[in-house]
């Protein structure tokens, strides 16, 4: 007897329909599979032997054969077991195969017939609803993961058991589940976000450049670097920021939650993101771990923080090789891994935060503080590379704090009252790039840097001026003009005049102070 299942692997951020056939005959007794399977895949025959037994139901003897394909995709991991374990049954006649038309079958079995929790639920869901699936059955504990997505039924079993049930009288086996949740999806339901905000603006004393550059930064996407001795306030800026970022909407929701999914990172009572990422990573991070890849593609820290921040503590801490893999996805919101058997894409639209001291003390250009010579200076700035610091929208110097300023902690601007200017501003942005790719000023090509940035006259004769004695390339050229389109915006003024593009250039100037 044939019978055949749906099912799905992941490559990458990319789904695969796999289709699982089985094949049962006299013969010797075997159990075989093919299929360009990994280890993991192969061993899936004891466990679904196993789970099957002890489900209380006992097959014959028989030559049977399992085939995962397309054979042209590499199948891993553990998520086999189920549909294996159906077709084999179905194979059995234990099951009728008219019943498994429009449903894809995913979940691990335990040898006690338990269905385990399995990463990557979300994006197989999506590409079972594109792809017209009528049902998507799933371990218990990828159900609500699994809800999130509307247009596609999705049944959460707990064991092999409640999985044939299900099979074989669909409305009986609902009818007796205990409904756990409403099935209209909320972001508040499915979704857990920062109950208070345990960190804010107020806090920081002083700095009020350093607070005006992250506004701007957060108001129009722009990648932002602060430069300054230690104890400055750099850290504590950065770590604040994610207080003033816009709130998500459920398709971004969706978009970030696909990522985590993938790596199996999303929590199994809240599994929705509704809080934009925040990914602080430490100078030791390998290439890999930033960039993403490995011997089985996955996202790094670049596409967790997809969608939110991705803040680099210590800048010339990192090894040079590990910064440059940033210039590419800062320029395109996305991150291209290319192998021997394909091309990955995985999704990179990030904010930068960085922090860094000016030399290795952390005290140039004060000779009567700094201990390190000019060439340990020059050896500790080069690690940033002009490439990568032309993608950098805002460079901004971040002095010592004067005394008089640690009394006025509390007094200061709450984030609550930043973020509302920003939120405005990004409803501008909004309205203006209307029926665009873009929704923002940081992410505006040349093109269109040239429409919706206008100088007026007076603009026009400074940044001509301001163009030639700063050195500015194309690239800093239009970065400037996005930062004075973003400062028109929080001024609300539809041009971009002298005293916005003053205050673009302002904060470009430590780039020339210590790269020349």
């Amino acid at each position: 007897m044939y019978s055949t299942v749906h099912s799905a692997a992941l490559d990458g951020m990319q789904v695969e329909m796999i289709r699982v056939e089985a094949d049962v005959s006299n013969g010797l007794p075997m159990f075989h599979m093919v299929g360009y399977l990994s280890s993991e895949v192969k061993e899936a025959g004891e466990r679904v032997r196993a789970a099957i037994r002890n489900t209380g139901i006992c097959l014959l003897p028989k030559k049977m054969i399992v085939n995962l394909s397309p054979a042209a995709v590499r199948k891993r991991g553990a998520s086999f077991d189920l549909p294996i374990a159906v077709a084999v049954l179905a194979a059995y006649e234990v099951i009728c195969v008219e019943d498994l038309k429009d449903v894809l079958f995913v979940g691990e079995l335990g040898l006690n017939g338990e269905l385990l929790k399995v990463s990557g639920i979300l994006p197989t869901v999506i590409e079972a609803r594109h792809k017209g699936y009528r049902v998507c059955v799933v371990p218990g504990g990828n159900e609500r993961e699994g809800s999130v997505i509307q247009g596609i039924q999705i049944v959460g079993a707990k064991t092999l058991a409640e999985v044939l049930d299900y099979i074989r009288d669909p409305d009986t086996f609902q009818r007796k589940r205990k409904e756990t949740r409403d099935k209209v999806v909320s972001i508040t339901k499915f979704g857990k976000g920062t109950s208070e905000e345990v960190v804010d603006f107020q806090d920081v004393s002083g700095q009020e450049m350093l607070k005006r550059a992250a506004e701007i930064a957060v108001a129009g996407q722009h990648n932002l670097l602060m430069i300054g001795t230690p104890g400055a306030s750099k850290t504590m800026i950065a770590q604040r920021i994610p207080t003033i970022l816009p709130p998500l909407e459920l398709e971004e929701s969706i978009e970030i939650s696909k990522v985590y999914s993938i790596l199996g990172l999303l929590d199994t009572e809240h599994p929705l993101i509704v809080d934009r990422p925040f990914r602080k990573v430490h100078h030791t991070a390998t290439r890999t771990a930033l960039a993403g890849g490995g011997l089985h593609p996955a996202p790094g820290e670049i596409s967790l923080a997809h969608g939110g921040v991705l803040m680099l503590d210590e800048l010339a801490e990192f090894p040079k090789s590990v910064l440059e893999v940033l210039r590419q996805p800062m320029e395109e919101q996305e991150i291209q891994i290319v192998r021997s058997r394909g091309t990955y894409y995985f999704p990179a639209d990030f904010l930068l935060i960085s922090a860094m001291n000016p030399c290795p003390c952390g005290y140039y250009p004060d000779r009567s503080r700094c201990t390190c010579t000019e060439a340990e200076v020059n050896r500790y700035l080069g690690k940033i590379s002009q490439p990568l610091l032309s993608r950098i929208d805002l460079c901004v110097e971040a002095p010592r704090v004067e005394y008089g300023n640690l009394k006025q902690t509390g007094r200061g601007e709450s984030s609550a009252k930043i973020r509302a200017r920003v939120c405005h501003v990004r409803e501008i942005q909004r309205q203006r790039y209307k029926g665009l790719k873009v929704h923002v000023n940081g992410r505006l090509s040349a093109r269109e840097v040239e429409k919706y940035c206008v100088l007026d006259a007076e603009g026009e004769a400074m940044m001509q001026i301001a163009y030639d004695r700063l050195g500015l390339t194309a690239r800093t050229y239009h970065k400037v003009l996005k930062v004075a389109r973003t400062i028109a915006d929080l001024s609300e003024a539809e041009v971009i005049r002298a005293e916005h593009l003053a205050e673009a250039l302002g904060l470009r100037m430590p780039d020339q102070k210590y790269w020349g």
